[in-house]
């Protein structure tokens, strides 16, 4: 089995900010990026990672950079280590697929999620009086209901817990009329067109969120309108982490979907006698190799 990386260690480089999966390094005019195979269940890290995850969802977040540069620029510099900066290099073993150098921009402060589907949270406030995000819904819809538009449903960032839905006029509010209309419609036209080249591969992409940011990095105003530079994709793009992936040909609407990520360990951690809280479970050998596999399933199928 592939080793496990679960913690990045680079002394001469600096002490990372770590996340529930990545370490991001400051290297001045850029970041570095590391996906890890740290897993998180419930908002808790758990104490065995993924053999392989993180190279899974770089490599997949780099396919869809590529693939979206029509509609808009990302922050990728480098992927391949031998154009990292040479203090880098040395780490090649650890660094190599894992890893991106990208631009440093300034983050939008609302989590760009769009909704082909009704399940998760939207499903849920469906059920209730038939929105989503405040968005008025067709009657008679059912759990994993395929919408006839995909509709821009956004969030708050939550620094811990779960991020929160919010409507359209939210984010006008946070962001300006003119920079929450930009990115409702560019991430309506990136959903639209990985949904479609998902569909012909045989999957379906249920949802997803983006991340987009300002550069060059300048002082911002985003609720006066003060933006001085281009927006960009930033953060991870259309992985199975950000992403709901369903199998075409196991859709069945008016339940939930079995989808390409770590459904499996929530499935089995929800067997145990566990509070969600920290420290997670130590996970059995045979979960860790199902997941895994799902997670490599999906690259293939996705980037083939």
């Amino acid at each position: 089995m592939e080793k496990v990386v679960l913690k990045t260690e680079m002394p001469d480089v600096g002490t990372p900010r770590s996340g529930k999966v990545r370490d991001i390094y400051d290297l001045g005019d850029y970041l570095l990026l590391v996906v890890t195979d740290r897993l998180s269940a419930f908002d808790v890290v758990l104490p065995n990672g993924i053999p392989g995850k993180g190279k899974v969802l770089t490599q997949i977040s780099i396919y869809w950079f590529r693939q979206m540069e029509d509609i808009i620029k990302n922050h990728i510099v480098a992927v391949k280590v031998k154009d990292f900066p040479e203090k880098l290099r040395k780490y090649g073993d650890m660094l190599e697929g894992r890893s991106m150098l990208v631009k440093k921009a300034v983050p939008m402060p609302v989590e760009c999620v769009v909704r082909g589907s009704l399940s998760g949270s939207g499903w849920k406030e469906y059920k209730e009086g038939g929105t989503v995000c405040g968005i008025k819904l067709p009657e008679g819809l059912v759990e994993s209901s395929m919408l006839r538009e995909p509709i821009f449903t956004p969030s708050t960032k939550a620094d811990e817990g779960h991020d929160i839905n919010i409507s359209f006029e939210q984010v006008r509010n946070i962001v300006g009329d003119e920079m929450a209309a930009k990115l409702r419609d560019t991430s309506i036209r990136i959903f639209s067109k990985a949904r479609d080249m998902a569909e012909e591969k045989g999957i379906i992409i249920a949802d997803t969120k983006f991340e987009f940011g300002i550069y060059p990095v300048r002082n911002q105003n985003f609720s006066n309108g003060v933006n001085h530079g281009e927006l960009i994709l930033i953060d991870e793009l259309l992985t199975p982490d950000s992403s709901r992936f369903w199998s075409l040909k196991d859709y069945v609407p008016g339940r939930s979907q079995n989808s390409y990520d770590k459904q499996i360990v929530r499935d089995y951690l929800l067997t145990l006698e566990w509070d969600k809280s920290y420290p997670g479970p130590v996970l059995p050998d045979e979960i860790i190799e199902k997941t895994a596999q799902r997670y490599k399933e999906i690259l293939e199928i996705l980037t083939s």
